[in-house]
């Protein structure tokens, strides 16, 4: 990995990552970090700091005031509910809260990057910078796209992010055309029957029998072989029945799935199936069903022109890159502004021996900070000429 050092910008990098790294936030909890990250911007100068859209979230504009195309590069701000293991001395303050997906990286190269258009600003076109609020749950991206504020940031031209990926060689550069990240949702399945005598279940509507039938469908509902277009994965990821009390047949369940794919096309399908399936069942059992979706995560979806000026920019870096076969199966809020933008994500990687993503010893490798601020640099160049 070639990596350079350039004191006018990129002194504090470091320092400004273990930081955000030290004060982790939930997501639509992004209080100071949002705070943090608006007086560092405001050093900067930008045209324009829009604050509040969608909730924490912010943007910076670097406009040139010429003609041009804008780009949107996005950042994330919440971290994650778990309990860093690490013991260095800029570990989370936060007994329950840690950024175990690099989000406080990812937040550190956007902010970089500010601080280059800073003293080198855009010569026609604008820079979007773009700091998102609760992607962990899949709900960031939509309500920042829902807020009238966002309107004062269109058009925008291109969009992109990165995202550091333990497993792969340091600084790598990976790319999917097409998606890029898989559509991910999940389903609240809530049964209601009727309690009775445990020693009389008959008198009683129990809807145990409903909630492992629903189980086995998921499972023969599964298509986990990555090579398929019609993959899918259905993970029951929490299940209950009735209270713990042993003279009495349950008379509620509910069970929650998670539900991945390839496409958004696949998703919509399968998601009408099961809920065809989950309803019939529940005549034939006498219960009432109600569903909930929560965590939706759109399919991230990589347009080619767009990945040919990322691996454009990595070869113009001297960084060595990978053209992934098949997406990768985690949801990615991003998906959403690929929905209605033009743009990529593409990966960065941050170690083949580095704990993997939301492990409690994660840490994101400061090594990163840089080749990613010089990706999106660039990018920058190779749109804007």
């Amino acid at each position: 990995m070639t990596t350079r050092f350039e004191p006018k910008w990129a002194e504090g990098l470091v320092e400004e990552r273990r930081y955000l790294h030290q004060h982790p936030e939930l997501s639509g909890e992004e209080t100071r970090t949002a705070q943090y990250l608006y007086k560092k911007l405001q050093e900067l100068e930008p045209t324009t700091i829009i604050t509040q859209i969608g909730g924490h979230g912010m943007a910076a504009i670097f406009d040139s005031g010429e003609d041009g195309p804008s780009i949107m590069y996005r950042t994330e701000l919440d971290a994650l509910p778990i309990e860093e293991e690490n013991e260095f001395a800029y570990r989370s303050e936060r007994k329950t809260v840690s950024h175990k997906c690099g989000h406080d990286g990812h937040m550190t190269m956007v902010l970089g990057f500010g601080r280059y258009l800073a003293q080198h600003p855009p010569q026609r076109g604008r820079i979007i910078l773009l700091f998102q609020p609760a992607e962990e749950i899949g709900a960031g991206a939509e309500w920042m796209l829902a807020d009238p504020k966002f309107e004062q940031l269109l058009p925008i031209d291109y969009a992109f992010a990165i995202h550091n990926l333990p497993g792969f060689p340091l600084g790598q550069v990976v790319c999917k055309r097409g998606p890029f990240s898989a559509a991910v949702k999940s389903l609240i399945i809530r049964l209601y029957g009727k309690t009775s005598h445990a020693g009389e279940p008959e008198n009683g509507i129990n809807p145990a029998l409903a909630v492992s039938e629903i189980i086995r469908e998921a499972d023969i509902a599964c298509q986990p072989d990555a090579n398929q277009p019609e993959f899918a994965i259905l993970t029951p990821v929490h299940i209950k029945l009735g209270e713990i009390a042993y003279g009495v047949s349950a008379g509620y369940g509910e069970v929650h799935l998670t539900i991945r794919t390839w496409t958004e096309q696949e998703m919509g399908e399968l998601s009408a199936r099961l809920l065809r399936y989950v309803s019939k069942m529940a005549v034939r059992h006498r219960l009432r069903v109600e569903t909930e979706w929560t965590n939706v995560f759109r399919t991230t979806r990589n347009e080619e022109e767009v990945v040919d000026i990322v691996e454009q920019a990595a070869v113009d870096n001297g960084y060595q890159t990978h053209e992934c076969k098949h997406p990768f199966k985690w949801g990615e809020d991003f998906g959403a502004f690929t929905q209605r933008f033009r743009g990529a994500m593409f990966g960065l990687g941050a170690g083949e021996q580095q704990p993997a993503l939301h492990n409690p010893d994660y840490d994101f490798p400061d090594e990163l900070l840089l080749p990613g601020i010089y990706m999106y640099r660039r990018i920058m160049e190779l749109i804007l000429g």
